[in-house]
């Protein structure tokens, strides 16, 4: 389904056909271990359902013809702060040779969970903000100064992990969505988390993180992944908190 011109998305990621662009957004490796510790034990099967998900949407790529030029993961491949573990080291070298199995070219925009790093950049390219043909991709969680320059048409960013409640009046769940709405008149696109354990913040209620959504976000627009390999239109939020 198209978010905007040109612009597709493809189950979590969004692929744009110009500039032959996939998109991600916090993977947060090392999730399972945080919670781990805190005495919360969870299946360790999260790794292998990146992956298989990844494939997925890479054979999606694949059988529609679509080339890949760059993959850009807009921060938080890593979860922890602090010590890197090994297991997490080792969860993120793995998904990045797969990753350059369909792509050479990774670029990791650094997130606030990118702190201690340098394993990342030994293995692919870390930079603060990434800008190609009137698109700036950034991670979100503080607005720099290029992001308001007149050269900038779209903005991407992560961080947030935006998602919303749906309901049949029995049970309540969460579906990730990408956001789509205006920030000083540029297109604003907030990407989900593709880790399955952070299901996201609902952004119908609540504080939401992200500088860029301190505003009113009643005009954004809503594309829900309820499931794998589904993709649907909700309209407005506006829209959505009337119901």
């Amino acid at each position: 389904m198209e978010i905007l011109k040109d612009v597709e998305i493809i189950d979590l990621a969004l692929y744009f056909k110009k500039e032959k662009i996939l998109a991600f957004s916090d993977f947060h490796f090392g999730y399972e271990e945080m919670l781990n510790a805190k005495g919360i034990f969870v299946p360790r099967h999260q790794f292998a359902d990146i992956k298989g998900r990844l494939k997925n949407i890479f054979d999606k790529l694949e059988k529609k013809k679509y080339g890949l030029n760059k993959i850009i993961i807009t921060g938080d491949l890593r979860h922890e702060f602090g010590f890197v573990s090994r297991q997490e080291m080792n969860d993120i070298s793995e998904i990045l040779r797969f990753m350059k199995n369909y792509c050479e070219t990774i670029i990791v925009v650094r997130g606030n969970h990118e702190t201690m790093a340098g394993f990342i950049r030994s293995r692919t390219e870390l930079v603060d903000e990434f800008f190609t043909d009137g698109v700036l991709f950034l991670h979100g969680d503080v607005i720099p100064e290029t992001a308001k320059h007149k050269d900038v048409k779209i903005i991407v960013i992560g961080h947030e992990h935006p998602a919303i409640k749906l309901t049949d009046k029995i049970t309540t769940e969460k579906a990730k969505i990408f956001l789509k709405g205006k920030w000083k008149r540029k297109t604003l696109i907030v990407l989900p988390s593709f880790n399955p354990l952070a299901e996201g913040t609902d952004v119908s209620a609540g504080k939401l993180l992200s500088p860029f959504l301190k505003q009113n976000l009643s005009n954004f627009e809503a594309y829900a992944i309820p499931e794998e390999n589904n993709v649907m239109y909700f309209g407005r939020l506006k829209k959505l908190n009337k119901n």
